[in-house]
Protein backbone atom coordinates (compact mmCIF):
# COMPACT_ATOMS: atom_id res chain seq x y z
CA UNK A 1 0.00 0.00 0.00
CA UNK A 2 2.53 2.28 0.93
CA UNK A 3 6.53 2.27 -0.75
CA UNK A 4 7.48 5.78 0.14
CA UNK A 5 6.59 7.91 2.58
CA UNK A 6 7.72 11.34 3.36
CA UNK A 7 8.43 12.98 7.29
CA UNK A 8 8.17 16.99 6.49
CA UNK A 9 10.58 17.81 10.05
CA UNK A 10 11.47 21.23 11.73
CA UNK A 11 12.58 19.21 14.70
CA UNK A 12 10.07 20.38 16.87
CA UNK A 13 8.25 17.83 19.33
CA UNK A 14 4.97 18.56 16.92
CA UNK A 15 7.46 17.15 14.07
CA UNK A 16 8.85 14.07 16.27
CA UNK A 17 5.81 12.59 17.11
CA UNK A 18 4.43 12.37 13.94
CA UNK A 19 7.76 10.41 13.05
CA UNK A 20 6.54 7.84 15.48
CA UNK A 21 3.52 7.33 12.83
CA UNK A 22 5.55 7.55 10.08
CA UNK A 23 7.68 4.61 11.67
CA UNK A 24 5.26 2.47 12.36
CA UNK A 25 3.53 2.71 9.42
CA UNK A 26 7.16 2.25 7.16
CA UNK A 27 7.99 -1.08 9.05
CA UNK A 28 4.52 -2.10 8.27
CA UNK A 29 4.38 -2.15 4.76
CA UNK A 30 8.41 -2.33 4.51
CA UNK A 31 8.19 1.37 2.96
CA UNK A 32 11.53 3.59 2.09
CA UNK A 33 11.41 7.09 4.50
CA UNK A 34 12.20 10.17 2.96
CA UNK A 35 13.01 13.29 5.65
CA UNK A 36 12.54 16.44 4.39
CA UNK A 37 13.65 20.06 6.16
CA UNK A 38 12.01 22.67 4.44
CA UNK A 39 14.21 26.05 4.67
CA UNK A 40 11.03 28.79 4.69
CA UNK A 41 11.71 31.71 2.63
CA UNK A 42 8.25 32.94 3.01
CA UNK A 43 9.30 33.73 6.50
CA UNK A 44 11.35 37.19 6.51
CA UNK A 45 11.14 37.08 10.41
CA UNK A 46 14.07 34.14 10.38
CA UNK A 47 16.55 35.59 12.43
CA UNK A 48 18.40 36.09 9.51
CA UNK A 49 19.66 39.40 7.61
CA UNK A 50 19.02 40.51 4.00
CA UNK A 51 21.62 39.33 2.32
CA UNK A 52 21.56 35.59 3.86
CA UNK A 53 17.80 35.17 3.25
CA UNK A 54 18.64 35.97 -0.13
CA UNK A 55 21.09 33.41 -0.28
CA UNK A 56 18.44 31.08 1.47
CA UNK A 57 16.53 31.55 -1.59
CA UNK A 58 19.07 31.24 -4.37
CA UNK A 59 19.63 27.59 -2.57
CA UNK A 60 23.25 28.64 -1.40
CA UNK A 61 22.16 27.63 2.64
CA UNK A 62 24.73 24.68 2.45
CA UNK A 63 27.24 27.73 2.46
CA UNK A 64 25.42 28.65 5.71
CA UNK A 65 26.17 26.64 8.74
CA UNK A 66 23.75 27.89 11.23
CA UNK A 67 21.28 27.14 8.65
CA UNK A 68 22.66 23.30 7.08
CA UNK A 69 22.76 22.11 10.98
CA UNK A 70 19.14 22.73 11.85
CA UNK A 71 18.51 21.10 8.86
CA UNK A 72 21.06 17.98 9.39
CA UNK A 73 19.68 17.55 12.89
CA UNK A 74 15.79 17.65 12.19
CA UNK A 75 16.22 15.01 8.95
CA UNK A 76 19.26 13.19 11.15
CA UNK A 77 16.93 12.33 14.21
CA UNK A 78 14.69 10.86 11.37
CA UNK A 79 17.05 9.09 9.78
CA UNK A 80 18.55 7.87 12.97
CA UNK A 81 15.78 6.59 14.68
CA UNK A 82 14.44 4.86 10.89
CA UNK A 83 18.09 3.28 10.65
CA UNK A 84 17.88 1.39 13.88
CA UNK A 85 14.43 0.08 12.81
CA UNK A 86 16.41 -1.39 9.61
CA UNK A 87 14.18 1.20 7.33
CA UNK A 88 15.98 2.88 3.99
CA UNK A 89 16.01 6.68 4.30
CA UNK A 90 16.67 9.83 2.65
CA UNK A 91 17.75 12.74 3.98
CA UNK A 92 16.77 15.84 1.87
CA UNK A 93 17.17 20.17 2.52
CA UNK A 94 14.93 22.04 0.25
CA UNK A 95 14.12 25.74 0.28
CA UNK A 96 10.45 27.42 -0.10
CA UNK A 97 7.42 27.59 1.00
CA UNK A 98 7.06 25.09 2.91
CA UNK A 99 3.74 23.43 2.13
CA UNK A 100 4.71 24.02 -1.89
CA UNK A 101 8.35 22.34 -1.58
CA UNK A 102 6.72 19.39 0.41
CA UNK A 103 3.85 19.03 -2.09
CA UNK A 104 6.73 19.59 -4.91
CA UNK A 105 8.93 16.84 -3.23
CA UNK A 106 6.48 14.11 -2.78
CA UNK A 107 5.08 14.28 -6.50
CA UNK A 108 9.05 14.22 -7.77
CA UNK A 109 9.71 11.38 -5.48
CA UNK A 110 6.69 9.56 -6.22
CA UNK A 111 5.40 9.79 -2.32
CA UNK A 112 2.65 7.39 -1.58
CA UNK A 113 2.08 8.85 2.08
CA UNK A 114 2.93 12.44 3.39
CA UNK A 115 3.15 12.17 7.21
CA UNK A 116 3.42 15.17 9.37
CA UNK A 117 2.83 16.79 12.55
CA UNK A 118 -0.06 19.77 13.73
CA UNK A 119 0.10 21.70 16.76
CA UNK A 120 -3.85 21.76 16.29
CA UNK A 121 -3.84 25.00 16.83
CA UNK A 122 -7.96 26.15 16.17
CA UNK A 123 -9.81 29.58 15.74
CA UNK A 124 -8.50 32.47 15.65
CA UNK A 125 -4.69 31.15 16.21
CA UNK A 126 -5.33 29.00 13.46
CA UNK A 127 -6.36 31.75 10.96
CA UNK A 128 -3.63 34.13 12.01
CA UNK A 129 -0.61 31.82 12.15
CA UNK A 130 -1.53 29.64 9.55
CA UNK A 131 -0.86 25.92 9.10
CA UNK A 132 1.68 24.34 7.10
CA UNK A 133 0.01 20.68 7.46
CA UNK A 134 -3.68 22.24 6.71
CA UNK A 135 -1.89 24.03 3.33
CA UNK A 136 -0.41 20.95 2.53
CA UNK A 137 -3.57 18.93 2.37
CA UNK A 138 -4.91 21.78 0.16
CA UNK A 139 -1.85 21.63 -2.35
CA UNK A 140 -1.12 17.97 -2.97
CA UNK A 141 -3.62 15.36 -3.71
CA UNK A 142 -1.21 12.16 -2.03
CA UNK A 143 -2.52 11.12 1.26
CA UNK A 144 -1.57 13.23 4.20
CA UNK A 145 -1.80 11.69 7.80
CA UNK A 146 -1.57 14.89 10.33
CA UNK A 147 -0.27 13.98 13.53
CA UNK A 148 -2.16 16.13 16.24
CA UNK A 149 -0.11 16.56 19.46
CA UNK A 150 -2.74 18.28 21.63
CA UNK A 151 -3.93 17.18 24.63
CA UNK A 152 -7.69 16.67 25.36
Amino acid sequence: MYDTILIPTDGSEVAENAVDHALDLAAKYDAAIHALYVIDTSAMDVGLGTEQVDRIRQGKYDEMPEVQQRADKATGSVAKRAREQGLEVTESVVAGRPHDRIADYADDHGVDLIVMGSAGRGGVKRVLLGSVAERTLRTTDIPVLVVDIRED
